[in-house]
């Protein structure tokens, strides 16, 4: 059976999305086939473009065209300058990616980056960023946060809060549902069959049985254990310090970390280029770049698509295992 292609959104118009969607395009031209979802306005003067009017049609004319699915705006695109008149079309943008992927037109989602305050400013937009719409749009609660890269996934337990809130909103009910959903994803969108997870600790050596805190022991590691008794392959609470060099990090998968900074350093510092924001726990695959608008080089082509080429490749991939393991 042949697959259908991967749905790529626009994005923020001002920003950097259209340019790095016309490099990865040029990238992966060979590979598997990509749409684009937009105003053909808003891309680089001189883009060899065909417009189609269903993701079907993308394959055939992908080697030499960039497919995109036209999505007229209110008025050009000005490279750096948000125009809040954009922003209905751009969340259409995402709506359509996951329309067709929900009724399989589309392998899965990827997201060019949002500016959520023009979103807001010109439409209203209430969710903090693509994730919670996404859940929205996909009618399920509880959601995952992966950055991955060939060389590290992690996973942050808690996300965008202050860290002094964070040993608070750590419980035993969220880092359970945090770590299952992970642990269901590894076997469905990675193809890995018993996904060896390592779980970092809350405090400075795990707490050092107690006395660098409580959390690791009164919260963590009852999770673990509970999961373990299942038959999960797990480990922790793990001082995060000896986590992510080189020989410990062939021991693992994933690691769960219990806030953004634990999760997002290491992977950023290993590969900072090449990572990739995937949203777990979805009906359907959504990767992202894990970058911004970039509004400050928008329209110079100076913009890295590396990140995007990523996201890209690794939508196919975990596309191809889901649409495999709910075929069995």
């Amino acid at each position: 059976m042949t697959l259908p292609p991967v749905a790529l959104t626009c994005g923020e118009p001002a920003g950097i999305g259209p340019e790095i969607t016309v490099k990865a395009w040029q990238a992966l031209r060979n590979g598997h086939p990509f749409f684009w979802i937009g105003d053909v306005r808003h891309l680089p003067t001189g883009t060899q473009v065909t417009k189609i009017t269903h993701p079907a049609e993308a394959a055939s004319v992908f080697a030499t065209a960039l497919p995109v699915l036209h999505l007229p705006f209110d008025g050009p695109r000005m490279a750096g300058a948000l125009c809040p008149s954009h922003a209905r079309d751009v969340i259409k943008s995402i709506e359509l990616a996951v329309s067709f992927t929900q009724a399989d037109d589309a392998l899965a989602v990827s997201t060019n980056p949002i500016n959520k305050k023009a979103l807001k400013d010109g439409a209203g937009f209430t969710y903090p960023g693509h994730t919670e719409f996404l859940a929205a749009l996909g009618g399920v609660k509880s959601v995952v946060m992966m950055l991955a890269s060939a060389q590290l996934r992690v996973v942050p337990a808690t996300i965008h809060i202050p860290l002094s809130d964070v040993p608070a909103a750590l419980t035993k009910k969220t880092l359970e549902a945090c770590i299952r959903v992970t642990h269901q994803s590894l076997q469905n969108d990675f193809g890995i069959a018993s996904p060896r997870i390592a779980v970092a600790g809350l405090n400075p050596h795990a707490g050092e049985g107690g006395a660098m805190g409580v959390e690791d022991a009164n919260t963590i590691a009852p999770v673990i254990a509970a999961l373990q008794a299942e038959g999960m392959d797990l480990r922790g609470p793990l001082p995060a310090d000896t986590m992510f060099h080189e020989r410990a990090r062939q021991s693992y998968d994933v690691a769960i970390c219990m806030y953004h900074d634990q999760a997002l350093i290491p992977i950023k510092t290993l590969d900072f280029d090449r990572g990739v924001n995937v949203t777990l726990g979805l009906p359907f695959v959504r990767t992202s770049p894990d970058h911004g608008t970039a509004l400050d080089i928008a329209g110079t082509d100076l913009a890295n698509p590396t990140s995007l080429i990523e996201a890209l490749k690794l939508a196919t991939e975990m596309g191809r295992k889901r649409f495999a393991s709910e075929s069995i």
